[in-house]
């Protein structure tokens, strides 16, 4: 699996894990990623992310979730993709600790059961939101996660802990560093998560 493939896995983990759960990108963990201590990403950068090993459910996360949620239309930029994928490259040893077999697992059945649909909201979302393509991200995104995240299972909450800190961080550092007004706008108006 290439790198760049990995770190779209990773962030479209994360912004639909941020859904519930894994805000662990794929490339960020190398198979433990989202949003955040992942398999691949422990394996592709390992003394970055200098975790051990996510648990065999917490890997199957990482590298099936993309393909459990078939998105067609959505999109996120190249400039999100690299700060989430930051932000879950810098997660300490104590946040990559949510990374349990329990809790994997159940986020694993979660989106094998409700992918297709959650992939459906996002497309329509994206589809109907206004450009820029920044902007299209963060309302679809949003708009999708709160729509699905009261339905993610208990087990995975403390994922889902994870995956709103990484994706507050990196919503806070794209809003501090866009230059375009529109996604400056767009990044503060989600940045309190869901």
């Amino acid at each position: 699996m290439s790198l760049s493939r990995t770190v779209q896995r990773t962030v479209l983990t994360t912004a639909l894990l941020s859904v519930s759960v894994l805000a662990v990108p794929s490339t960020a963990l190398a198979v433990p990623s989202t949003a955040l201590a992942v398999p691949s990403v422990v394996q592709a950068v390992p003394s970055a992310a200098k975790a051990a090993p996510l648990p065999p459910a917490c890997q199957e996360a990482l590298l099936e979730t993309f393909d459990k949620f078939p998105v067609v239309d959505f999109t996120v930029p190249d400039k999100v993709k690299n700060t989430m994928l930051g932000e879950v490259l810098g997660l300490s040893e104590a946040d990559q600790a949510a990374f349990t077999e329990v809790a994997c697992a159940a986020w694993n059945t979660w989106a094998t059961e409700n992918g297709k649909a959650v992939a459906t909201d996002l497309d329509t979302r994206y589809r109907n939101a206004a450009g820029p393509v920044c902007n299209k991200f963060a309302k679809s995104s949003i708009a999708t996660i709160k729509k699905y995240a009261p339905n993610v299972p208990a087990a995975t909450r403390e994922l889902e802990a994870l995956a709103k800190k990484v994706w507050r961080n990196s919503m806070e550092k794209l809003a501090a560093e866009a230059t375009n007004a529109d996604c400056r706008a767009a990044y503060n108006g989600v940045k309190a998560g869901w």
